[in-house]
């Protein structure tokens, strides 16, 4: 049905499927424009589960979202729903108590440190961060995006200003890749597996469009799914890219590949941060604007605070939303999640939220660019060259 319904995204769905990733159908998928948004319908499924639910994000803090969820979890675990939580050692450790795994475990909630630490400080092993952000409720609602479980993802507090991060729902047969995704990973800490089959699911949906869950990562899938299907996608468009990251730390194949679309009449657009959370790596990312900006690409950096969200939407049919940065560490040492979806009727409102973002965000003028201090010029070009680092 998918090659017959999209035979110009054949290659696409048939490298995924290669690699690993189903495609799936008979599924009602909606998009959050906002973190905000979406963590108020997560909170409202999480208080509906029945059998389990699966928490896996890069950052958990404490703060008012962590407290309300945490409540849910109490609740769901003395109902007798399974509860696993799994967080980035690195990504949360300034965040919560170190303490925080056995209380919850004296909870009854199955909480998990994704790669302590102290046990790897001295080796390679520190630098394979667990990325991703995945909510998993009864098999049948999934979630995926780039928000983490802390406060300023949902703009309870500001840190950087309005934070702008997108999320999806998804309920139906795709959900099976988010649960699968997210036993594979906890799975990965210990030396069993967990029953799979008591995680299918139990619900039948009726939905449009196709959808392929897909992870990433240095030892389950070293061959870089996600900065493959990034380079698919923008190869393969024929009217416009619109990409929207936190970091553009790229390489010179990544690179030549936007300059190639935008030179052959391509509309390609670019959308980072105004404001930014690690300086050094926002100067990396500036400085890759002027070889873009002279093959065409646009850029945009989003004026009202912090643009968080990571996606990617070609041609109105087909998009990428999920966990991936673009740079080396989503590209080749973190892991990483999200959903290539194809022909869903959710594509409209993706492409709406990204002119709303043009609107709201500040095109750089290559010509002023071109002219900006020399020792600005020249501290971002050092720092090119450690961008691997980043």
């Amino acid at each position: 049905a998918f090659l017959a319904d999209h035979p110009v995204r054949k290659r696409i769905g048939t490298y995924l499927h290669n690699e690993g990733f189903p495609i799936y159908q008979n599924t009602v998928c909606s998009y959050y424009p906002l973190g905000e948004l979406q963590f108020k319908q997560m909170i409202t499924d999480l208080e509906q589960a029945q059998r389990f639910i699966f928490l896996s994000y890069f950052i958990v803090a404490e703060g008012k979202l962590w407290d309300r969820i945490h409540a849910i979890l109490l609740q769901k675990v003395k109902q007798g729903v399974e509860v696993r939580v799994m967080f980035d050692d690195l990504g949360s450790i300034t965040k919560i108590s170190d303490t925080l795994s056995r209380e919850l475990r004296s909870e009854g909630i199955q909480a998990l440190h994704f790669n302590p630490i102290d046990k790897n400080i001295f080796r390679l092993l520190i630098n394979y961060r667990n990325h991703q952000k995945i909510t998993v409720i009864d098999g049948n609602v999934g979630y995926t995006g780039g928000a983490n479980i802390a406060d300023e993802y949902a703009n309870l507090t500001q840190r950087l200003g309005h934070w702008k991060d997108t999320a999806i729902r998804m309920e139906g047969e795709a959900v099976w890749g988010l649960t699968v995704t997210f036993l594979q990973m906890w799975d990965s800490q210990f030396n069993h597996k967990s029953d799979y089959s008591r995680y299918i699911p139990t619900k039948t949906m009726t939905g449009n469009g196709f959808y392929q869950p897909f992870s990433d990562g240095p030892v389950n899938n070293p061959q870089n799914p996600a900065e493959e299907i990034y380079r698919q996608i923008i190869a393969e468009a024929r009217q416009y890219v619109y990409i929207t990251t936190p970091y553009l730390v790229i390489d010179n194949s990544m690179m030549d590949m936007l300059c190639i679309a935008a030179k052959g009449g391509i509309d390609v657009r670019i959308v980072t941060p105004k404001k930014w959370d690690h300086w050094y790596v926002h100067m990396v990312t500036q400085s890759n604007y002027k070889v873009l900006m002279a093959a065409g690409v646009k850029i945009y950096e989003y004026t009202p605070g912090f643009m968080h969200s990571k996606m990617i939407l070609s041609d109105d049919d087909h998009a990428v939303i999920g966990t991936i940065n673009m740079d080396y560490r989503s590209f080749y040492l973190h892991f990483e999640n999200a959903v290539w979806i194809c022909g869903s009727a959710v594509l409209p409102a993706i492409k709406q939220d990204f002119q709303e973002i043009f609107a709201i965000s500040q095109e750089i003028n290559f010509v002023e660019w071109k002219h900006r201090p020399y020792r600005l010029r020249a501290a971002q070009n050092v720092l090119r060259v450690f961008a691997p680092l980043f």
